[in-house]
């Protein structure tokens, strides 16, 4: 419980050792095993969203429950949910011609968001 409470605090996402972190700053005694094993359970359930753009290390947010994309700034992390999907279409046709059945899909789209152009122009 104490891991969704801090990401429904989390304005963007984390990643499994920044939830660590601030659990242990809070004092609570969980294990960095634990925070994998309960993220990965929330993940496969549902409850969670993955997200990639950190090399080397999955991010965890709590999303609404439509289906959505997301657009995360490559600088500051920032996390917008894309809504009204059109994609289906697009992606019914090119699996047909690869010989598959579309049947789900995700979409990461990484960028710099205008705060961090400002601040860097």
């Amino acid at each position: 419980m104490r891991i969704l409470e801090l990401l429904s605090a989390e304005e963007n996402d984390a990643t499994a050792q920044k939830i660590h972190s601030s659990l242990r700053s809070k004092g609570e005694t969980i294990g960095l095993a634990t925070v994998y094993r309960t993220l990965a359970l929330f993940g496969e359930n549902g409850l969670v969203d993955t997200l990639s753009h950190v090399p080397g290390e999955l991010c965890y947010r709590l999303c609404g429950e439509a289906h959505h994309h997301h657009l995360v700034c490559s600088e500051c992390h920032r996390v917008v949910e894309l809504t009204g999907c059109n994609l289906d279409p697009l992606l019914e046709d090119v699996g047909a011609r690869h010989g598959f059945t579309v049947t789900d899909h995700s979409f990461e789209v990484t960028g710099i968001c205008a705060g961090c152009r400002a601040a860097s122009g």
